[in-house]
């Protein structure tokens, strides 16, 4: 069953009851990251283990986006700056407890690469909240293992 979220904005990411964030050093460039973030959508699944299946909408001002588990997002994206930032809301999903999601992915250049920062900014029920928060490490190895491999899979991809 389809559940509508909040539409926030990406002020949420300061502004969410629950935060989390993670970051990761990698030898790619900001730009590199950013396009397979924001420019490569279908090719998430190649990178990041949880995602089975990742598609563009409207000319990609949206994502629809599955899960393992057969969890699906709708999203709005509302921030898509090359180099520096990719950030979307999810306006529908099928999990059960959310009230607003909306996740941020901050590159920042570095002497050998990038840093890549993932902040996980919700809002939901008590279960759902405590759940999350639970969850963090697993969320936070989901990223880096998404991150790492994200950063063999560009090495190995010609400029």
């Amino acid at each position: 069953m389809a559940r509508r979220l909040l539409p926030v904005g990406l002020d949420f990411v300061e502004t969410a009851p629950l935060r989390l964030v993670f970051a990761r050093e990698v030898s790619a460039s900001p730009d590199a990251v950013y396009r397979a973030l924001a420019e490569d959508v279908a090719g998430w699944p190649q990178w990041f283990s949880a995602v089975t299946s990742a598609r563009p909408l409207d000319d990609g001002a949206r994502r629809e986006v599955r899960l393992k588990g057969g969890t699906r997002f709708v999203e709005t994206i509302v921030a898509a700056e090359p180099g520096e930032v990719y950030a979307y809301r999810v306006d529908e999903t099928n999990a059960p407890g959310m009230r607003a999601l909306l996740e941020e992915w901050r590159i920042t250049p570095t002497i050998g690469g990038a840093r890549v920062q993932w902040t996980f900014a919700a809002d939901g029920a008590a279960p759902f909240r405590v759940g999350l928060r639970a969850g963090r490490s697993g969320l936070g190895r989901a990223f880096r293992d998404a991150v790492a491999a994200l950063e063999r899979r560009l090495a190995s991809t010609p400029a």
